[in-house]
């Protein structure tokens, strides 16, 4: 078998029918209720006409990206109980934005995050300094949904050319920009929930064929895992993967605090809190979110370790996509090509919808932040906010496009990481201390996102991840010297220090504090 995996897996015509009928179905839908988006309310928030019910589903489905259903996965297959540290770190992070984000945020703003870091500051600067830390967490974050794609691709087809990959890359760009033309949220939102529903059943199927398989004794499971790994019985223990020497400890440390952090400061997920009427149905969409997200990461530790072994690690580090191919090639084994194909059409699904909600966002991060408030100080031409939005999407689906090819091989857990650690170390201390500090002023926002998305991109670029490692974007020269792959450790507490001296040195803003505490807490005002 080891052989039929490093040469592609299933019938590429089973694989493609599956996966063209999803998107032609969710194409159709898109279209069927998107019948008005001609104002930025509509476009950007749809309304703000979603239950709290369907967003959670949705603000899953935005959540649950390629990282989650083939990184972690892979990560688990792999590594074992440091794989699964990824799952832990990304379900936990939610707590956050529960206790401290969700509801305030709703009745703070409008449609972006600048809408709320800007209330009580000088306008133009803050929005724009908002809007480049949107774009550039975006853009890493879609990064990894691409890197993804061709991965993803390249097992079921067999392609090992880069322009190969480079060309599903391209035609699942293409898509994902079609998904945002035409739909806008409301059609990003049903697609969202369409995939989450999806992703949900499937993850439940495959672990309880796995757990069938091995006659519901997870002892079994985790026995078989152990003996078709690698790394033996130490899969099974802590320290596989960030045990091995104290860099990789602090490593860990790091990776744990970008992932429980930055979830809060997501771009994306936290303008899904405006589709909702208010910041009750905020609170819930965040709820069930949660529970959505508890049963898929669940999910895949029994899929994680049963790809250990029914497929083993080292079929798993062989096959094209290396560790994000666990996920296909365990339904391989289970289900036959039917359901190699199902899964990988969810899969695909997963990656689409996620790159158009990241897409739509960063659109209207520039559209509305960028364009109608800093450019137009606040008074756009009638529909030249949308209109803008729409351009922008095009420019940064392109954009995608351009860096999936580069980050192709990557496994997309570590790269989502990645942005996880600028959100953290750009947006959220910028956003607690605007939503609970009266004194924190314009200086304080600007040093804390342009620090800490300064320091985070300056790290990451001098990391393992980007050369000087075996599996570096940029092979063949080595110009890092920071040990660690994730710079969270350093850049997030460097963003919250450089927030409290900013405003201890800056000019005090207090005309607009009373108003922002009230409505923030009770929304009034909040239209």
């Amino acid at each position: 078998m080891t052989t039929t995996l490093a040469a592609g897996v299933g019938e590429p015509g089973i694989n493609i029918g599956i996966f063209l009928a999803v998107v032609a179905v969710t194409l159709f839908i898109v279209y069927r209720v998107s019948t008005r988006n001609a104002s930025a309310a509509d476009y950007y928030a749809a309304g703000s006409a979603f239950t709290g019910v369907q967003n959670g589903i949705a603000l899953s489905g935005d959540y649950l990206s390629a990282a989650s259903f083939l990184g972690i996965a892979g990560a688990i297959a792999v590594n074992g109980y440091d794989g699964f540290l990824f799952s832990i770190g990304f379900m936990v992070a939610w707590l956050v934005p529960l206790l401290l984000i969700a509801e305030r945020f709703r009745n703070t703003g409008r449609f972006t995050m600048g809408d709320v870091i800007s209330f009580r500051m000088r306008q133009r600067p803050v929005r724009a300094a908002a809007a480049n830390a949107t774009l550039v967490i975006s853009f890493f974050y879609m990064l990894a949904q691409m890197a993804g794609a061709g991965g993803l691709v390249a097992l079921l087809l067999d392609i090992h050319s880069t322009g190969g990959q480079a060309l599903v890359i391209a035609v699942v760009g293409v898509i994902m920009i079609s998904y945002v033309l035409v739909g806008g949220m409301k059609g990003t939102t049903w697609v969202q929930i369409i995939k989450a529903t999806l992703l949900l059943v499937c993850v439940v199927m495959m672990s309880v064929f796995i757990l069938g398989k091995f006659g519901f004794n997870l002892s079994d499971l985790l026995g078989k895992a152990a003996q078709n790994n690698a790394l033996g019985e130490s899969v099974l223990d802590p320290g596989a993967r960030y045990g091995k020497s104290g860099t990789s400890r602090l490593d860990f440390v790091s990776l744990s605090l970008a992932l429980v952090l930055g979830a809060a400061a997501l771009p994306h997920v936290l303008m899904r809190f405006y589709t909702v009427p208010n910041a009750k149905e905020a609170r819930r969409s965040v709820v069930w979110a949660t529970w959505a997200m508890v049963i898929f990461y669940l999910s895949t530790l029994a899929i994680g370790y049963g790809a250990s072994a029914i497929v083993g690690s080292t079929a798993i580090t062989g096959a094209p996509g290396g560790e994000n191919s666990a996920a296909p090639l365990l339904a391989f084994h289970v289900g036959g090509a039917l359901l190699l194909g199902i899964v990988s059409a969810v899969a695909f699904t997963t990656i689409l919808a996620v790159v158009a909600g990241l897409t739509l966002t960063a659109s209207a991060s520039f559209a509305h932040d960028v364009y109608a408030n800093v450019i137009k100080r606040g008074h756009p031409e009638p529909g030249a906010e949308v209109r803008v939005a729409r351009l922008t999407a095009v420019v940064i689906g392109c954009l995608a496009i351009g860096g999936g090819i580069l980050a192709t091989g990557q496994n997309v857990a570590s790269l989502v990481a990645l942005a996880f650690a600028l959100a953290a170390s750009a947006n959220l201390p910028t956003l607690l201390y605007t939503l609970f500090w009266r004194g924190f002023n314009t200086t304080g926002t600007l040093w804390s996102i342009y620090g800490g998305l300064g320091s985070c991109l300056i790290l990451i670029v001098f990391s393992p991840v980007v050369s000087g490692a075996s599996n570096s974007i940029v092979t063949g020269v080595d110009f890092h010297w920071f040990p660690l792959s994730n710079p969270g450790i350093v850049s997030i507490p460097l963003s919250f220090v450089l927030g409290f001296v900013g405003a201890k040195l800056g000019r005090p803003e207090g005309t607009r504090d009373a108003e922002l505490e009230v409505r923030s807490i009770t929304g009034i005002g909040a239209g």
